[in-house]
């Protein structure tokens, strides 16, 4: 897929993968409109890239969707929507009763995965009428093997896994030319990473694996340790598990 010339929408493109996402897109050529619900990180990232532009918008709020689908089409549409935000919440004991398990999942998969759904059906009309289109999808090397800290993130991701599958077969029937991409990231350094004792690679890394994928229609794009979560969880799942939850990932897991 070619990415010079082409418009691309970033959700969570204020900072960490979104922001690098921005910058490595633009570098390629393409205009870029990020999205976010801190407009001080958006301010801060237009300052950053002044040919960056930024709508303030919560991507798990309906209204506000539907309002970010209007300014959109004003500044002439999208070739590109790179579903980017996601969002994991305190781990907490799953034995424990209290409200804030259900708060907790709620947000979760309303922002990792409702939201997605959401937002790739407003904009399908929008997309199928470029000459070249692509869905991004983000998933997560927990899509493959649920980590014990964070099982309902790790369910929402597989969902999304899923859903991709689902939406990439039923656009190749209905005969679109929009391209749908899943990009399942391993442990990547960001504020969502803070207390994982897992190792890292930088948001230029992923992002660089996500470029590269797209540039040669690589449909599922595995990052990093992805790429051996994937086959072992097919073939040796009991050592994916252990992999995934040692106990120095899992130390912040709460006790009963």
């Amino acid at each position: 897929m070619k990415l010079t010339n082409q418009t691309i929408l970033i959700t969570g493109g204020g900072s960490g993968i979104g922001l690098e996402a921005a910058k490595q897109f633009l570098a390629q050529g393409s205009k870029v409109i990020i999205t976010g619900r801190n407009q001080a990180k958006l301010d801060a990232a237009t300052k950053l890239y002044p040919s960056i532009t930024a709508i303030n918008s919560d991507v798990a709020n309906m209204a506000d969707a539907q309002a970010l689908l209007q300014q959109v089409s004003a500044l002439g549409g999208i070739d590109i929507l790179y579903n980017n935000a996601g969002v994991v919440g305190k781990p907490l004991s799953l034995f424990t009763s209290s409200d804030l398990h259900y708060t907790k999942a709620s947000s979760e998969m309303n922002i990792n995965y409702l939201a997605i759904v959401n937002l790739n059906n407003l904009f399908m009309e929008m997309l199928k009428s470029r000459k070249e289109a692509a869905i991004i999808n983000t998933t997560s090397i927990l899509g493959y093997q649920p980590i014990n800290l964070a099982p309902t993130y790790s369910a929402s991701k597989v969902a999304v896994r899923f859903y991709t599958q689902a939406l990439r077969a039923h656009l190749k029937l209905a005969g679109s030319n929009i391209k749908v991409f899943e990009l399942a990231p391993p442990a990547v350094a960001t504020d969502m990473a803070d207390g994982l004792n897992a190792k890292l690679i930088t948001t230029e890394q992923l992002v660089k694996g996500l470029i590269n994928g797209l540039k040669k229609d690589t449909l599922e794009i595995r990052v990093g340790d992805t790429k051996a979560i994937y086959y072992l969880s097919r073939f040796i799942p009991a050592l994916a598990n252990r992999l995934i939850n040692s106990p120095a990932n899992n130390r912040s897991l709460p006790t009963v």
